[in-house]
């Protein structure tokens, strides 16, 4: 074939330094010319996440008034900028979080149910039964076109054993992702190890000597592969340029807020308080592993990702946004209008954050359209109503087009008890 209709670099070429690998975003030179546009267009890659919020929301600052056009409720507002890229969904049912004869347990039945469809088995002990979730079922048929198949995020640690929930394992409460029906796929909450798994790829031929030179100079990843990413320039157009320039900012700004929070913790370590690399701020950690999830499709290292902001049943407090009480405590509200004005604030604060990751992947330029218009972002909560536990008319949206395929900014209503 005329060397014209081929891509000028390989989609799988990584920027090589010492000792180190690092994916590269998808790149105009990595398609192929004009005359396979329409061609590369329907294979261009579609990107899927699974964004857990919990203990149910306050549903009358949730749900829009109208169906198909829609104004944007108080607990949406933060998504003005994004308004016409997502489906607001309601009506929809998890049948098998529902007690089915099994008592009590809903938390951990909402976010064991919210992606498998099926009805945990209720046990504390090691014989935990659930199913595959949905995530896992894309990246058998996905994950082979990338580094990794499925990335799993979260900002709440959880055991996997021992009873969380009125006789559910702590396995069922802080896993929404699952392998088969007895191995959940562990979240990581550390933003240093989920950086170092995504960007900091070890080179398998580094030598010894390579590796102490890394270790001694301490310097960002992106210094080791500067020499290589100069070359690649060469061969690349303005628009690639500067792509390439925003994925190393991008990248860049990670390392440092990295640095500035283990730095923190090296400090609080010399008060006797036990750091764990994770940023004090609620806020920060919410958007850092955010950032995270998208320069991991940006660079396609993944296609897949879960990202759990909190385990369900969390009774974390707010004081970031002046609310002291215990998140779960608040969402037993019983009709206290105080209670529910502390729940929609606590909502809102979570829409913001998943508004800071849906605009930036609209600011990410791709061949054919955005890093948003390529991605199917599904956000909500396993619980509707956190003072009834109930599982239907559940807080559903859908941020993306799907590269093409789905048609957005519509309220979409369906029966109630819709599965």
């Amino acid at each position: 074939m005329n060397s014209r209709y081929e891509p000028m670099i390989d989609r799988r070429t990584f920027l090589k330094g010492v000792g180190t690998v690092m994916a590269l975003p998808l790149l105009e030179a990595m398609v192929p010319s004009k005359v396979l546009a329409s061609a590369a267009a329907k294979t261009r890659p579609n990107r899927m996440a699974f964004i857990f919020v919990p203990n149910g929301v306050n549903m009358e600052t949730w749900r829009p008034s109208t169906e198909g056009t829609f104004e944007l409720t108080p607990t949406l507002q933060p998504l003005a900028k994004v308004k016409n890229s997502i489906n607001v969904i309601s009506g929809l049912a998890q049948h098998n979080a529902f007690a089915l004869q099994d008592g009590a347990g809903d938390h951990a039945r909402s976010v064991a149910a919210w992606l498998t469809g099926c009805h945990p088995r209720k046990t504390a002990g090691a014989d935990i039964k659930n199913g595959i979730s949905a995530d896992q079922l894309t990246a058998q048929h996905v994950g082979h076109l990338t580094k990794l198949s499925s990335l799993e995020l979260g900002c709440e640690r959880g055991g996997m054993a021992g009873n969380c929930d009125s006789g559910y394992s702590c396995a069922y409460s802080s896993n929404i992702s699952w392998r088969g029906e007895a191995t959940p796929v562990a979240k990581e909450v550390n933003p240093r190890l989920v950086f170092e798994r995504l960007f900091g790829g070890s080179d398998p031929n580094e030598t010894a000597e390579s590796r102490a030179r890394r270790a001694i100079y301490n310097k960002s990843i992106l210094d080791f592969v500067m020499e290589d990413a100069a070359r690649m320039k060469t061969k690349l157009g303005a628009h690639d340029k500067q792509k390439l320039d925003e994925y190393f900012e991008g990248v860049r700004d990670i390392e440092e807020r990295l640095t500035k929070v283990e730095a923190m913790n090296a400090k609080a370590a010399t008060m006797d308080i036990k750091p764990n690399g994770i940023p004090a701020d609620y806020g920060d950690h919410l958007r850092l592993m955010g950032d995270m999830m998208v320069l991991a499709f940006q660079a396609d290292i993944t296609r897949v990702c879960t990202y759990m902001f909190a385990n369900d049943g969390s009774n974390r407090s707010y004081r970031n946004i002046e609310i002291p009480e215990g998140h779960h405590d608040l969402s037993h509200h019983q009709r206290n209008p105080d209670k529910l004005k502390k729940v929609a604030a606590i909502n809102k604060f979570h829409v913001e954050q998943l508004a800071y990751i849906l605009e930036k992947m609209q600011g990410i330029k791709e061949n054919e359209g955005t890093l948003l218009d390529n991605s199917m972002i599904v956000y909500g909560a396993g619980i509707s109503d956190g003072d009834r536990h109930n599982h239907d008319d559940l807080p559903i949206l859908m941020a993306g087009n799907g590269a093409g395929t789905l048609k957005t900014g519509r309220h979409l209503v369906y029966e109630r008890n819709t599965p």
